[in-house]
């Protein structure tokens, strides 16, 4: 199932003997499978396994054995490969037998974890949830979240500063917004945010955007997106949820007026880069808007399904026939 439906189940109080979140968001795979292991059970009786120093006899025979000293019995397991059937289908039955046990797996990075995910059913009183990589909107109004729970008063636009200097990159955002709050200061500003963070990488991923959709020569930075560990179908995710913003704004400015950055996106951007955004979004017109969307579709076919030998030579070539559309 999908997060908004595991959400309705959450605040109905449903419990499962196991769970297990896979998909494109490492930051929210963490988060829900740390709340699900907090919400059943004490700190000290939740047991933290992460990547190879899992066993699959040892965390066998932990949920079939009910602890002494506690009531709840709980294992969160952080894979970065699936598990086999036999092993999985075991590790669930595990906590349906011992009713005091519950196994939760955070499968984490660009793994194939659906197969796995097919495992959990009704049938054994388990779930598998997938996450997909949060709209910036959703990513800010989590930060907002993250912000009010560390007692933080900030401006919007701080928080949009933040998460587009870490490429959109939840975890690292959230980590910033922890060592914001040691400086207590009255509000977090756009300022104080390029004071004390620093994003990653020695090519912006929002320049890159710009110029990608501006029709200028993206060669050099898209070799260093690449180099630095930016994953291709990640990068085209980026691409074409930024077409997708532009669009509206075009659509917006086209039907109603002048373009309104809340109730288009959700959120209001910094000034300088709203401003940018509209400018581009009205130069581009509204046909050219369908073949961008009709190449990105093709695009993400082809290096999903199709048998590529190097998916970083392929994307760079697309993108310079990407980027011809727009000159």
């Amino acid at each position: 199932m999908y997060k908004k439906e595991f959400d309705g189940l959450l605040r109905a109080n449903k419990e499962f003997s196991a769970y297990m979140f896979f998909g494109q968001s490492d930051y929210l795979i963490e988060k829900y499978a740390n709340m699900v292991a907090d919400s059943v059970a004490a700190g000290d009786d939740i047991e933290k396994i992460y990547f190879d120093d899992f066993d699959f006899k040892y965390a066998k025979d932990k949920l079939l054995q009910s602890s002494l000293f506690a009531s709840k019995n709980v294992l969160l397991i952080k894979l970065d490969k699936k598990l086999n059937k036999n092993e999985t289908i075991d590790l669930i039955e595990a906590c349906n037998i011992n009713k005091d046990s519950k196994v939760i797996f955070a499968c984490m990075g660009d793994g194939d974890f659906k197969t796995m995910g097919s495992y959990f059913t009704n049938q054994n009183n388990s779930v598998s949830v997938r996450m997909f990589t949060p709209y910036p909107s959703e990513a800010i109004q989590i930060l907002e979240e993250e912000a009010r729970a560390l007692g933080l008063k900030y401006e919007v636009s701080a928080l949009n500063h933040l998460f587009f200097m870490h490429r959109n990159d939840l975890n690292l955002s959230v980590n910033d917004l922890k060592k914001l709050a040691i400086l207590n200061e009255e509000s977090i500003s756009s300022k104080l945010v390029e004071i004390h963070c620093f994003g990653i990488g020695s090519v912006s991923l929002e320049d890159f955007l710009f110029n990608l959709l501006n029709g200028h020569l993206v060669k050099r930075d898209l070799h260093f997106l690449l180099e630095e560990g930016m994953n291709e179908i990640n990068l085209l995710t980026q691409i074409a949820a930024f077409v997708h913003q532009l669009f509206m704004i075009s659509a917006y400015s086209r039907t109603i007026g002048t373009p309104n950055a809340k109730e288009i996106l959700g959120y209001v951007p910094p000034q300088n880069i709203w401003e940018k955004k509209t400018q581009l979004a009205i130069k581009i017109k509204p046909e050219t808007f369908l073949e961008l969307f009709d190449f990105l579709n093709e695009l993400e076919l082809d290096l999903k399904s199709s048998k590529i030998p190097d998916h970083n030579a392929y994307i760079q070539a697309s993108l310079r026939k990407f980027s011809d559309k727009l000159r």
